[in-house]
């Protein structure tokens, strides 16, 4: 049977087979050495490399003034925390007190992440203005081109970043309504996504119309992320920014995995404070990091790689100011904005018994990052500090 077959069979025709099949495996060889992952297409965080070296002389005319403002600020080494003030990237003083776990006896180091609340919006809206900065998507672009079941039609990216949206917080409308969530279930960022678009929440004002704080915008900015790069926000994060940076204490907490092995939160009285059915959003909150990390992650904010100029230039932009006055919300920052034309830019947090402070004078190149896992407003008073190191007219009577 195999002689008649060959009999019948062309010989030319039997060596372009062979021809075009070893062709095909040689493509597919190829192919497969030159098939970029995921992680190799993401936009990535630089490190801004070698700055300026702080005299001694310098550190020598603004140390004594941090000490003294730290002593009056947390007497008897009484904050719980991290505290961090730093230029050009170079540590001018740190310190770390306190317990990270009462019951366990453990200290707070530098190396201790704690969670950082609000101030991880500012590190959700970086790894969105790559995305922006790359091209992979638009700061005016609609939502809903990206969430498909996003209900606002109206609402973009650029009103995510900067509380425009007019949506309502999701810690509100799912707290007492039992037929919108029940409470004795965590929540997660694609419920909180599925309840706006089957529960008929409502707007708290017309989209685009005014600033509103809100934590849902960044949930939903984090949904962004993990559709835009096919990663969860925790491994996108750690793509996008951790990893980058060397910012080898930071991550994303997962509720499921790290419940038992975090820095809890305390009350100011000590007493510890358990978890709730919101402690599995992220994007506005669930960041733990260090202060020294944070020192990594701001000063590559000041990178010439970090955006575009033009990106750049609308991220500090103003876009919450209907009535005047000086503060103001950027696309992921907070500010002050003096008439003499100086500016301040920060962004708070709080969640549970954790405060955080993050400040970035870049004129200065100063970098001072205050967090605690004990329930004080003293963390917010590091602002206090700015005065030191350029002319910023603040009217500390007026907060106290």
């Amino acid at each position: 049977m195999q002689m008649i077959f060959l009999k019948k069979t062309k010989i030319p025709q039997i060596l372009f087979s062979v021809l075009v099949l070893s062709s095909c495996g040689q493509n597919k060889k190829t192919d497969t050495v030159t098939t970029n992952t995921v992680e190799d297409t993401l936009p990535k965080m630089k490190p801004l490399g070698a700055e300026p070296k702080v005299s001694q002389a310098y550190k020598n005319s603004v140390v004594g003034r941090i000490n003294h403002f730290y002593n009056k600020n947390w007497p008897n080494n009484n904050m719980n925390g991290s505290f961090l003030v730093a230029k050009n990237g170079q540590i001018l003083f740190e310190r770390y007190n306190g317990f990270a776990n009462k019951n366990e006896g453990t200290k707070i180091t530098p190396e201790t992440p704690v969670q950082i609340a609000s101030v991880s919006k500012v590190l959700t809206a970086t790894a969105v203005l790559k995305l922006v900065n790359a091209g992979k998507i638009d700061l005016d672009q609609k939502v809903n081109t990206i969430l498909k079941t996003f209900p606002y039609e109206e609402c973009t990216i650029r009103m995510l970043l900067s509380h425009r949206t007019g949506m309502r917080n999701y810690a509100y409308f799912t707290d007492r309504d039992k037929s919108i969530w029940d409470r004795h279930n965590q929540l997660t960022n694609k419920d909180i996504l599925d309840i706006l678009a089957t529960k008929d929440i409502g707007l708290e004002s017309r989209t685009g119309t005014r600033f509103s704080y809100c934590n849902t915008n960044y949930a939903m900015l984090a949904l962004i992320i993990e559709k835009i790069t096919g990663l969860s926000y925790k491994n996108a994060m750690s793509e996008m920014i951790f990893k980058p940076l060397g910012m080898k204490n930071t991550y994303v907490f997962d509720d499921d995995k790290d419940r038992k092995k975090i820095v809890p939160s305390y009350k100011g009285n000590g007493v510890e404070i358990g978890f709730d059915y919101l402690d599995n959003v992220y994007g506005d909150k669930n960041v733990f990091s260090t202060a020294r990390d944070l020192l990594k992650f701001d000063r590559a904010r000041q990178s010439p790689d970090f955006l575009k100029p033009e990106l750049l230039k609308q991220v500090y932009t103003g876009y919450s100011n209907e009535r005047k006055g000086t503060k103001n919300y950027g696309l992921g920052i907070r500010m002050i904005n003096w008439e003499t034309g100086q500016n301040f830019y920060f962004h708070n947090g709080w969640w549970h018994g954790n405060t955080s402070s993050y400040i970035t004078l870049m004129n200065e190149g100063v970098t001072i990052i205050a967090l605690s896992n004990k329930m004080t407003r003293n963390t917010y008073a590091v602002r206090k500090l700015a005065p030191i190191f350029g002319d910023y007219p603040f009217n500390f009577k007026d907060e106290e």
